[in-house]
């Protein structure tokens, strides 16, 4: 019968840093390529500052939001920012900058101004490009690819780098006239 040397899986880890209590938390960094680990209980984690955020249960969306939103214009137009209300709920701006939280679908209406940049920062865009269906969903792909090819020929001319801005509008026409034709070599792109 052979013996495994390998250590039980069964044991408790202990703590690398005071080597008395049980490791919870597993820190992994990687330096020059190479991965280091560390296996440290909760108090040992939280002396060395690597812990902390994780172990605060007050850390929520709103607290992001809240930071976000704290970017708000100053003097007399911050006031008027955190004065306004939704018309029809009556939430007020600060509400929301207090709870990351809107009263009703109107507020998006109401707070548009502030929220755009917000949603902007946030994601990047204030378009939802959500996916697509992989069956059914060419004309939609077909169309994000005519949007970013018009983007970028928009852009070219904008630079005045017209040889590129042609041959982006030549990309242009033949996928369209691909289309029109009911054609879908989406390869070509």
């Amino acid at each position: 019968m052979e013996q495994n040397s390998e250590p039980r899986q069964d044991r408790v880890q202990l703590c690398q840093r005071c080597e008395s209590r049980p490791a919870s938390v597993h820190m992994s960094t990687v330096v020059n390529g190479e991965k280091f680990d560390r296996f440290l209980c909760e108090d040992c984690a939280r002396q060395e500052g690597a812990y902390h955020f994780m172990l605060v249960p007050q850390f929520t969306i709103q607290h992001v939001l809240g930071g976000l939103i704290g970017a708000t214009p100053t003097g007399q137009r911050r006031q008027a920012v955190v004065d306004k209300t939704c018309s029809v709920c009556g939430y007020s701006y600060q509400q929301f900058a207090e709870t990351g939280r809107l009263g009703c679908d109107h507020c998006y209406e109401a707070f548009h101004e502030e929220l755009e940049p917000l949603v902007k920062r946030l994601h990047g865009s204030v378009e939802h490009h959500g996916k697509v269906p992989k069956r059914g969903g060419q004309d939609i792909l077909q169309q994000r690819t005519l949007e970013e090819l018009r983007s970028k020929m928009r852009d070219a001319i904008a630079r005045e780098a017209f040889e590129e801005a042609a041959k982006w509008r030549d990309e242009i026409r033949a996928l369209e006239q691909q289309h029109a034709s009911g054609g879908s070599n989406h390869g070509a792109l």
